[in-house]
């Protein structure tokens, strides 16, 4: 039976015209802006253009003004877009906003949908989901989540500090998980919440230093005190946040790996260039054994990569929960899309680390990635657990 990897021919398209966008729209205000951007202006303007261009929201349903892509088809667009730091971005694919779309469009009520979706979609305004917590509290491990969540009249009181709340700087509304039963430890107990940004029990604390600085909004401490919302911010059901969580979880490591995917190509392509340019020791670098040795290196881990990403979208767009593929995925493209931009980075040696290429800038955005969406040791862990589970089934 053959098996073609390569995309149809509307998903081809879409994803050739995003990626003469990219070069032509969104690298020149990445350039110009060092590839970091907080203004809403620049934000709506390069919005405005994907528009139209007609490669906004590739990944939301055509209700919501988009192209209603599958997990495999996104691959092929999202790699594209992701060719910038900033097109994720103009095509309103970054995180944390298209990991939201995705879960509010499967398990949102109507009204809900109208309210935060669609706005949402369509680049109105923005969001973010707050579970990370301060130690002991949620991370690695979400069962320890602490943020309570306590029945008043006619609503909810949320108590408790989030932290690394990716985009919570003038975001439209927060997603907010909190324990509604059970004891920090307990992996159930979990409901998530949808909270306006006018609510006065929600405050900002302050802007995280981090090394990265490129995802919109910033990394953000939030406080939740006196924070009241209705019965109708429940987003799905009470005490069944952790569940609803996999609806989001196991596509936004694959989004994440598509979109830095792109980055490692461009980071790639920038050495390639350099390498058949320059001229030392009487010969090209590219001609040096060494040099030929990193770029053969890199194309393996950007192909491993892309094929990784595939299997496990395959899985996903099959209605499996791809737990164990999507955390092989995640785990290897976190470290590989390092390497790649590590090596073009020692390609180019002088010019690599300058501000004249944005290597530099690929480094820092890409070396976090081993840790958010869980470390490479929370995920090695859990894929030999799986793996030493399914033995345990096979001898018995």
């Amino acid at each position: 039976m053959a098996v073609d990897l390569s995309p149809g021919p509307e998903v081809a398209d879409l994803a050739e015209r995003t990626a003469k966008f990219v070069r032509d729209v969104v690298i020149p205000v990445e350039e110009e802006h060092k590839g970091v951007v907080h203004s809403d202006d620049v934000r709506r303007q390069l919005q405005q253009a994907a528009k139209d261009a007609g490669v906004f929201a590739p990944h939301v349903s055509a209700e919501y003004g988009g192209h209603g892509l599958d997990m495999r088809g996104r691959a092929a667009v999202f790699e594209e877009a992701g060719y910038s730091l900033l097109g994720p971005l103009a095509l309103n694919i970054a995180a944390p906003d298209e990991g939201n779309m995705h879960m509010l469009e499967a398990i949102a009520s109507d009204e809900q949908k109208e309210r935060y979706l669609r706005p949402l979609a369509t680049g109105e305004i923005r969001s973010c989901f707050a579970m990370t917590e301060p130690a002991p509290g949620a991370g690695s491990d979400p069962g320890a989540l602490a943020t309570l969540a306590e029945r008043v009249e006619d609503g909810w009181r949320i108590t408790g500090r989030k932290w690394f709340i990716t985009g919570a700087e003038g975001a439209g509304f927060t997603i907010c998980m909190a324990r509604t039963s059970g004891e920090p430890g307990h992996t159930g107990g979990a409901t998530m919440f949808l909270v306006d940004a006018d609510n006065p029990g929600m405050k900002v604390v302050r802007h995280i230093d981090t090394l990265d600085e490129s995802l919109f909004g910033g990394h953000i401490e939030l406080d939740f005190d006196g924070c009241v919302v209705p019965e109708d911010a429940v987003l799905g059901e009470v005490d069944e946040g952790f569940r609803y969580a996999q609806v989001r979880l196991g596509p936004a490591r694959m989004t994440h790996c598509m979109r830095w995917l792109g980055i490692a190509r461009r980071a790639q392509d920038i050495a390639v260039a350099r390498a058949a340019e320059r001229e030392l020791f009487g010969s090209r670098l590219g001609d040096l054994g060494m040099v030929q040795q990193m770029i053969a290196d890199n194309e393996i881990d950007i192909a491993a990569s892309r094929g990784l990403i595939l299997q496990a979208c395959w899985e996903l767009d099959r209605g499996g929960h791809a737990s164990q593929e999507t955390a092989i995925a995640k785990t290897f493209c976190a470290e590989a899309i390092w390497r790649v931009v590590d090596r073009a980075v020692q390609i180019c040696g002088s010019l690599g680390i300058s501000g004249d290429v944005l290597l530099g800038r690929f480094l820092r955005e890409v070396r976090p990635f081993r840790i958010y969406d869980g470390p490479s040791e929370t995920h090695r862990w859990a894929i030999a657990r799986r793996v030493l589970r399914r033995q345990s089934k096979a001898v018995r």
